[in-house]
């Protein structure tokens, strides 16, 4: 069929193929190659997959020579993970840039070894020094996959080049609900010309179908390099399951032969974490929320806005119940304790979704916390409890990172400007999207008073602008060990800041 023959033809066919059925090698291949993930002062998980039933082996070392390398045989990779695996590597020196391999060991030919994967990574200090971090959201949506003849998923390249610390990822990480088609026309008279697999051919709903998207990305040689040397953190948002998912919808969509969103986000969600380096919760293994310090001047929190959530309504209930929870009672609780104990001079907040910001589910219902001017009603009542927490218990420093809607933006909100009062200032910015389409901008919600600082899109722009036209965002924070001072900025697809804004760090 067409797309297959497009997907042959292109020049990651080689890596392509392995997505479908053939004669296995003799060795194991590892052509997703490897990425790193969770990354602390002294532990880190490393994450890659093959190609067949293998045991992950990994070596480290705190030298490019290996001179000194250690080596840790970790799990197998099965059927029953989509061939992936983790290791969390543990007793790892603060402070040191740690040079890894990654190693696969054929099960049923224990003298059969794939090609070795390297890669580097920092390690966070302990010690009071600068600390660098990138975030953006949404790759390959809205019909924009790998195009190779110009040049894939270019913005990862970009993103690595600038050798952040770590780099947060705000969810959409995969769009399960936006097929591919090989060819667009786009308003110049050129053709976007995508990579098409069959995972990225239909809606996903099975788990294999779930795992192929995840699969899809890896085929672009930016992702695959990027992933090999900057430490992530990574969130999910919607489009891992469907557009607007909440757990207890039922599908009205002729696309789907499974009508129940609750068992495509389980299968969903196993998908996504196979194939992220996540620490898995001993508690919870399917906890995506989690904090993560990178030494006295950072802690990051990354949230999830998807799990506990209500369904989309009008967002205008009067009481806190069932309906308005976004973040949901559980992780509001680890919220405010942890922002309320980190001994870090910055508390950055990454969020699935922006606070401020309308975003609806049709036109009767809210998909995101805002809901229009006024005092809190709906979800805002739990970011109001939130805030309230943290005037109360003298939190101070906290900004907060996002994506979602398809553009950069910088908003600052402040209780004198707003209908609920009961908070410090702070800072919220937007960067996207990373590999999809442009849209925007969105109007900003009265109610926690925000302004809008910075636009990083022309006025009356049309709506999904192709990943050719530039228009693709990530941001960078950098905290300046000796000032204390966090300067933000926000950078398009080839890298020159289009925005930047220095925060200075307050006492309690």
């Amino acid at each position: 069929m067409p797309s297959r023959r497009r997907f042959l033809q292109g020049s990651l066919a080689a890596a392509g193929a392995a997505l479908l059925p053939r004669r296995a090698a003799a060795r194991p291949a590892v052509i997703w190659g490897a990425a790193v993930g969770d990354v602390t002062a002294d532990r880190a998980v490393v994450w890659s997959r093959a190609d067949r039933s293998a045991r992950l082996v990994v070596e480290w070392s705190t030298t490019e020579s290996f001179r000194d390398a250690r080596r840790v045989v970790g799990p197998a990779a099965l059927e029953s993970t989509g061939y992936t695996a983790r290791l969390d590597l543990r007793d790892l020196p603060a402070g040191q840039r740690i040079a890894y391999r990654v190693s696969f060991q054929d099960l049923a030919d224990l003298g059969a070894w794939s090609e070795p994967v390297a890669g580097s990574f920092l390690v966070p200090s302990r010690e009071r020094r600068d600390v660098t971090f990138a975030w953006g959201a949404d790759t390959a949506g809205q019909g924009w996959g790998i195009d190779v003849a110009r040049g894939g998923m270019r913005m990862y390249e970009t993103m690595r080049r600038a050798r952040p610390d770590v780099f947060v990822h705000c969810g959409d990480t995969v769009y399960a609900d936006q097929p591919l088609i090989e060819e667009v026309p786009l308003e110049d008279g050129t053709v976007w010309r995508n990579l098409v697999t069959p995972s990225k051919s239909k809606v996903a709903e099975t788990l294999g179908e779930f795992r192929g998207q995840f699969l899809y990305n890896l085929l672009d040689e930016n992702v695959r390099r990027f992933n090999a040397e900057v430490p992530q953190v990574v969130l999910w948002d919607d489009h891992e399951v469907r557009n607007n998912w909440y757990p207890t919808q039922v599908l009205d969509d002729p696309r789907y032969h499974e009508k129940s969103v609750a068992l495509l986000a389980a299968r969903a969600k196993t998908a996504f974490l196979e194939h992220q380096p996540i620490r898995l919760s001993g508690e919870d293994p399917e906890r995506v929320y989690r904090s993560l310090s990178y030494g006295p001047l950072l802690e990051l929190f990354a949230l999830d806005l998807r799990s506990e959530r209500g369904p989309n309504t009008a967002n205008r209930q009067e009481a806190a119940g069932p309906e308005t929870a976004i973040l949901g009672e559980r992780q509001l609780a680890w919220l405010v304790e942890g922002l309320r104990a980190s001994p870090s001079v910055w508390k950055v907040v990454a969020s699935d979704m922006p606070l401020g910001l309308v975003v609806t589910d049709g036109p009767e219902r809210f998909e995101a916390v805002a809901n229009g001017d006024g005092p809190p009603l709906g979800r805002e009542l739990e970011i109001a409890r939130l805030l309230r927490a943290l005037r109360d218990n003298r939190v101070r420093n906290v900004v907060w990172i996002t994506g979602d809607v398809h553009y950069a933006a910088a908003h600052h909100y402040h209780p004198d400007r707003a209908r609920f009062r009961d908070f410090h200032p702070f800072w919220e910015f937007v960067a996207g999207p990373l590999h999809a389409g442009t849209f925007g901008p969105r109007v900003l919600d009265d109610t926690f008073g925000p302004e809008l600082r910075f636009l990083g899109i022309p006025p009356g722009m049309k709506p999904n602008r192709p990943p050719s036209e530039g228009l693709q965002f990530f941001g960078m924070g950098r905290v300046d060990a000796a000032t204390g001072t966090l300067t933000v900025s926000l950078h398009e697809l080839e890298g020159r800041a289009i925005y930047t804004v220095e925060l200075p760090a307050e006492s309690a």
